[in-house]
């Protein structure tokens, strides 16, 4: 599971270069600051230092702002790419980038205009066209044939159409009324890049019209530069380049001997050391969360009581005071309490190991084997171990097989010639709420009609899940109590269904050279926000 040698390869393999900022804890940088250096321990600094953190996922390859669902390829997109608006993860609401205005001119409740702001260019030095929003939404939301399928798609689909409104702006037509607050925030989604650049192009090294552009991306680190042709409210300063330190070990030891700025994901282990050095951890209650997600087109999982079972098999309290440190909430809705429209659910599920016997009983599965695949991420493969001794106290047969994320779903949870994808049980990490936090647009992620109910679970077309979908598209037509009302619906019925579900949701550790960086704010969800930020 942990390879130690592997670690020290991977840390070696970086050649002493700093690293950069990524996946899970920093967001909203302010800007100015002292540029005095600090005798801290903390690695070369000054003004001029490159901005540098220690990534705890992959670099899976695929940097496309419009199709990207890497933590890593997220963390670097916000500083690459702008959508008309773009999310303030500590404040938790959308503000303008590549909009002129902090408003959206609503024409009906159907009709939206939004202008971009006055001479701007991409890094490459060519002009934003309304040509450019309307290839960049068609590709996001699944209608270029090259993007059919994307995983984005299920939370566009509100979209009908765009249409240019003179040189700098568009129109968005809606297919049915929908929440103005929702409408701004969904418009973080789309980031406008070039019409002209290939899939292929995009997926590489995107051009955008953000602070920062790309300069090299590999499997160990991404690099990226000042956009000269930046014309927006926060200018970058510094270099940033994003290092990937999957396994704890190397990550750990580039923060501690200075070679990075930031850490993400701090083990739990590790934070009481950190602050002995000089290193702030900020903790924040986030999205993030480790979920069961179950083959319903394989028996016996299409069995509501046997996905039930092993949500009562395992003693969630336990993993959270054992492997995160208490640094997590056990799931009580599909939301955490302390994200907007938050609703205890009907069903809360608590470690009762003799429910869980019955309802395996009941549904004639007891003694099924089963392997659970999980993904490499260390904290996933740290809270595996008591899952598999849980469900096997339970009455089942476990075996555990871990592997990188893009491996996971390439191989095991897209479906075969039959249909049928190969997987028994997933278990694996997930954080929607890189792209937002309402609740329609986190439940769209994980549950609206695209590839993860189409293939990754098979859930789309039956009738629990037609009757989820059919409650998310009214509430997002609602405001206010009715809103909620409906919402509450959508969360009681996940909270019994349990396709794919949370476990907990985990509060996000994330230590930072304080002395180095100027402005940084923690934020609880998966990725780091260089925006407006300076090295000192």
């Amino acid at each position: 599971m942990f390879d130690k040698g592997m670690s020290r390869r991977t840390f070696l393999g970086l050649g002493g270069t700093a690293a950069v900022a990524a996946g899970l804890g920093l967001a909203g940088c302010g800007g100015g600051g002292d540029d005095a250096s600090s005798d801290s321990g903390s690695g070369s600094g000054g003004a001029d230092a490159t901005l540098t953190a220690g990534l705890a996922y992959q670099n899976q390859g695929n940097l496309d702002p419009l199709s990207t669902s890497s933590a890593t390829g997220m963390a670097a997109n916000w500083c690459v790419a702008e959508g008309f608006f773009e999310f303030d993860y500590a404040k938790m609401e959308a503000f303008a980038a590549l909009a002129a205005s902090e408003d959206i001119e609503k024409v009906s409740d159907t009709e939206y205009k939004v202008q971009f702001r006055e001479g701007a260019k991409f890094s490459d030095g060519t002009a934003v066209t309304p040509d450019d929003v309307i290839k960049s939404w068609q590709r996001a939301a699944g209608i270029d044939e090259e993007y059919k399928g994307n995983i984005y798609e299920p939370m566009l689909t509100f979209i009908d159409a765009v249409e240019a409104d003179g040189d700098t702006g568009v129109t968005f037509k809606l297919k049915n009324a929908f929440d103005p607050e929702i409408m701004k925030k969904r418009l973080c989604i789309i980031k406008i890049c070039p019409a002209s650049m290939s899939k292929d192009e995009l997926t590489k090294l995107p051009v955008g019209t953000g602070p920062w552009k790309y300069d090299e991306s590999t499997e160990q680190s991404i690099k990226l530069s000042v956009n000269e042709n930046y014309n927006g409210p926060k200018p970058a300063s510094n270099p940033v380049e994003f290092s990937v330190l999957v396994d704890n070990d190397p990550r750990v030891t580039a923060m501690t001997e200075g070679t990075t700025m930031v850490c993400e994901a701090v083990p739990a282990d590790q934070i009481s050391n950190f602050e002995g050095q000089g290193i702030t951890v900020d903790k924040v209650q986030g999205f993030n969360l480790p979920f069961f997600m179950f083959n319903l087109k394989k028996k016996p999982f299409d069995d509501v009581r046997v996905r039930q079972a092993f949500f009562y098999a395992v003693d969630v309290e336990k993993l959270i005071e054992n492997a995160l440190d208490g640094l997590a909430q056990p799931a009580t809705c599909y939301l955490p309490e302390n994200f907007p429209g938050y609703h205890k659910a009907s069903t809360v599920y608590t470690y009762d190991v003799d429910k869980a016997k019955s309802l395996l009983e009941e549904a004639g599965a007891t003694g099924t084997k089963l392997t659970l695949q999980t993904t490499d991420t260390a904290w996933i493969t740290e809270i595996a171990a008591q899952i598999q001794q849980d469900l096997i106290a339970a009455g089942l047969e476990v075996e555990l097989n871990s592997q990188k994320s893009s491996d996971l779903y390439a191989n095991q949870a897209t479906p075969d010639a039959s249909g049928v994808c190969p997987y028994d049980v997933v278990l694996a990490s997930g954080d929607p709420s890189v792209f937002g936090n309402d609740p329609d647009l986190l439940m769209s992620w994980f549950y609206g009609d695209g590839i993860w109910t189409q293939s990754r679970y098979g859930w789309q077309g039956m009738e629990k899940c037609t009757e989820l979908q059919t409650l998310m598209a009214k509430a997002v037509t609602e405001t206010g109590d009715a809103q909620q009302d409906t919402w509450n619906q959508c969360f009681d019925l996940l909270a019994e269904q349990v396709p794919l579900y949370p476990l907990l949701h985990r509060v996000t550790p994330t230590g930072v050279w304080a002395d180095k960086i100027d402005g940084f704010q923690a934020i609880g969800c998966t990725g780091i926000d260089f925006v407006g930020c300076k090295a000192k």
